[in-house]
């Protein structure tokens, strides 16, 4: 997997201010029956790991990953919660070291737009999970920003981001493609609900910790890729940036789209 965003010590925080702004949209019904047992496939620096294992205190976790870095600072943040319903893991989701129907459920939050074959990950992912157990996939779709002011060279830098995640094998429009996935992964009784995220300056914990620290953050992350590729100059670069960042004025508003989808294994 090539994770477009990388590691850094700044990605992570922005994946923890993601997570922790888009708790309540995102995983307030995403619960568990007391004694289920759920994989959560792929859960980088546990960002997301706090929120549903703390809603879901009777549950038990497993929590995976593919780099033992992450894992590092997942292990602190759920140390740091006091949380005895986790356990992590190092495992690769393409060859799971679990028998079949391990799980009551699995859960996916923003890995599948990284990989290379997300319909190929389903399918690996969904011999562990138990007849009648459910998954549930979270993830976002960067073709679904739009902002104002509108500004041609602000969309450039969001399309940059899109390119380059491409280029990676990953897909980051992924999320208008859920139903599509989980049908042909064998999945049944599929269900997807849009989340919209609107923000304008009535909200100012959005605008920091949704579109400043979140989805502009994000997008600056790929400034040297971009260059280096020549998508845009620099002056281009940094004024679509300027721009993008209009949006988070007195007068500005963002939306962006994510999307949550339910299937049972049957």
């Amino acid at each position: 997997m090539n994770y477009v965003h990388g590691y850094s010590s700044r990605e992570s925080t922005r994946l923890v201010d993601q997570a922790t702004t888009l708790a309540e949209l995102l995983h307030t019904d995403t619960v568990y029956q007391a004694g289920s047992s759920v994989l959560e496939a792929g859960c980088g620096v546990g960002a997301q790991t706090v929120f549903i294992a703390k809603n879901n205190p009777k549950a038990q976790f497993t929590s995976i990953d593919i780099s033992p870095t992450s894992l590092e600072i997942a292990a602190a943040a759920i140390t740091e919660e006091n949380l005895a319903n986790v356990t992590l893991q190092n495992a690769d989701i393409f060859a799971l070291p679990y028998p079949p129907e391990s799980f009551d459920h699995v859960f996916i939050c923003f890995v599948l737009e990284h990989l290379p074959d997300p319909l190929a990950a389903l399918r690996s992912i969904k011999p562990v999970l138990k007849r009648g157990g459910t998954m549930t996939v979270i993830e976002g779709d960067h073709g679904s920003a739009y902002f104002h002011p509108q500004s041609t060279l602000a969309s450039q830098t969001i399309q940059c981001m899109i390119d380059v995640q491409a280029r990676l094998g990953g897909n980051s429009l992924i999320g208008r493609q859920l139903y599509p996935l989980l049908n042909n992964a064998g999945f049944k009784r599929i269900t997807v609900s849009p989340r919209m995220v609107y923000v304008d300056s009535s909200k100012p914990g959005l605008v920091e910790g949704f579109t400043r620290n979140t989805f502009i953050a994000m997008v600056e992350g790929v400034r040297e890729q971009a260059l280096q590729l020549g998508m845009m100059n620099e002056a281009q670069w940094d004024a679509g940036i300027t721009d993008l960042y209009a949006s988070t004025g007195e007068d500005g508003v963002f939306c962006y789209t994510f999307f949550k989808a339910t299937a049972i294994y049957e």
